[in-house]
């Protein structure tokens, strides 16, 4: 049996929400108890997480609809992460973008305004509406000078009926067509987590990332310095993990374990 006396001693979680928390609109098994485990044990928490589709208030209406009642400002998203790393690059920029609103609302609000023409930058993030003739422009856009970003580099993601496409799969046709790389924000780039570090206000000995991805969530954590939970319950099945070359601290069939 697995002693997580040392995971239920921190004081920080940083947990990832996409197979972790939910799969598409529905509540993962545990999560309740896990959820109202950390509210009553007076837990800092930060759901961090690598899609771009929402912002935080519409994940906040998203857990409400499936019954959790979380705050605006325990959410943090690759699309902010993006945004904010291209206004420190290139203030009052342009940008072409493919993806959802929580991704376009979140440039404008970095002050970046949208650019079909000579835009500064091309951003891919995930979408449900991808198709040829966006594929098309924004190749022809990068190869004009356009600089490529993807808010994260997840392959895949899950969802309700399996493993779909995500961000890494959606702008490689890009990057083949262009013979340019992308540079990818989200985990597991160190940019996301020192900003998740950061408000969650806790020493990182004192925090733990809790995630179901190995390549970003426990990847992120180990980089970072930080104990790792990897949870069975989104991309990484146990038969995967003697593929990488490190492993998480703890393996979980999902959060509901977590609470003692």
């Amino acid at each position: 049996m697995v002693d997580l006396s040392v995971i239920r001693k921190k004081k920080g979680f940083i947990c990832d929400m996409d197979g972790v928390i939910y799969h598409g609109n529905q509540l993962l098994p545990g999560v309740r108890e896990f959820h109202r485990w950390l509210v009553e044990g007076n837990k800092k928490y930060m759901f961090l997480t690598n899609s771009s589709e929402r912002s935080p208030r519409e994940l906040q209406q998203k857990l409400l609809r499936l019954g959790l009642e979380v705050s605006e400002e325990h959410f943090y998203t690759s699309a902010l992460a993006t945004a904010a790393f291209l206004k420190s690059q290139c203030p009052g920029g342009s940008v072409f973008v493919i993806g959802e609103p929580g991704l376009v609302s979140a440039l404008y609000d970095a002050g970046f305004t949208m650019n079909k023409i000579n835009p500064d930058y091309v951003v891919v993030g995930e979408t449900r509406s991808l198709n040829y003739e966006m594929i098309e422009q924004a190749t022809l856009l990068v190869q004009r000078g356009a600089r490529l970003i993807g808010t994260n580099p997840d392959l895949t993601g899950p969802s309700e009926i399996g493993l779909v496409p995500a961000t890494r799969a959606l702008i490689s046709p890009i990057e083949m067509a262009s013979g340019r790389q992308a540079y990818f924000l989200g985990k597991p780039n160190p940019l996301m987590m020192r900003i998740g570090l950061q408000r969650l206000g806790c020493d990182p000995a004192d925090s733990c990332i809790v995630g179901d991805n190995m390549n970003t969530d426990i990847l992120a954590g180990l980089e970072s310095q930080i104990d790792t939970v990897l949870v069975l319950s989104g991309v990484t099945a146990k038969e995967d993990l003697d593929r990488y070359p490190y492993r998480p601290e703890f393996v979980l069939s999902g959060v509901g374990e977590i609470p003692g």
